[in-house]
């Protein structure tokens, strides 16, 4: 990566708040500079700030919400990533793509990148799978696939039977933030950032210990049983990265 700006988007959101502080030159225009649904603010922002990188991390991600503000949730995470997308290829600007774990089914889990996605299990999970194939679409890019809670967990219960292996965001994002910073010796188009699996419930409990258990049946919209991913390229590529960075 160079010293040329870095636009993100969503810069306010969890993950983007954590990026901010983590990419340097980064660029987080606020939503009333930069709204994604509006494709010539996205032009007006690039030609603008006239980035090397954009960042996307902006999507509407509340995903019981998503089954009843179902024009807004695509509006944001469909629309909104096709005009990133064709604002940044006709710019040639280097696009990466935060993605989801929900992609997969999540019968099984430890999805690898080439494992083929769908069918999904809620409204949430079809922008986001719809948003991939969009960004496919660009000249550059690299679709990250992720999963991550805030700092502390934010609910009373957890589920015991839902499988993931996502974390919380000031582990995953210094991960994403070094996967920006190693752009160019990053050989795929699709990664996988994770870590390892476990239950919904036993991640809540590193933070928050008085969580009480609760099963997925319960919850006001479908949810996954296992949608835990395999980050095993990610974690090649960071293990080739330290022997490199160790003979120099």
């Amino acid at each position: 990566m160079t010293g040329e700006p870095v636009l993100l988007t969503g810069g306010s959101g969890t993950l983007g708040s954590e990026l901010r502080r983590l990419v340097p030159n980064v660029i987080a225009p606020l939503r009333s500079e930069m709204d994604i649904t509006d494709g010539a603010a996205i032009e007006q922002a690039l030609d603008r700030y006239r980035p090397d990188l954009l960042i996307h991390a902006a999507a509407f991600t509340d995903v019981a919400a998503a089954e009843r503000e179902r024009d807004l949730c695509w509006r944001t995470n469909v629309h909104g990533t096709r005009n990133i997308v064709r604002a940044a290829a006709a710019r040639g600007v280097f696009l990466v793509h935060i993605s989801t774990d929900y992609v997969f089914e999540g019968s099984r889990g430890m999805y690898r990148e080439d494992d083929t996605p769908g069918p999904v299990c809620n409204y949430y999970a079809l922008t986001k799978l719809v948003a991939e194939e969009a960004v496919r679409g660009a000249l550059r890019f690299l679709i990250i696939r992720t999963s991550f809670r805030p700092r502390q967990w934010p609910y009373a219960v957890a589920f015991t039977d839902v499988y993931t292996s996502q974390d919380y965001v000031d582990i995953v994002a210094p991960e994403i933030a070094l996967a920006v910073r190693h752009l160019s010796d990053i050989p795929y188009d699709t990664l996988h950032i994770a870590s390892e699996r476990k239950s919904v419930f036993s991640l809540a409990r590193r933070r928050s210990p008085d969580v009480e258990p609760r099963s997925k049946s319960e919850a006001p919209v479908a949810l996954p049983a296992d949608i835990s991913l395999d980050a095993s390229r990610w974690e090649s590529l960071k293990r080739r990265w330290q022997r490199e960075e160790g003979r120099g």
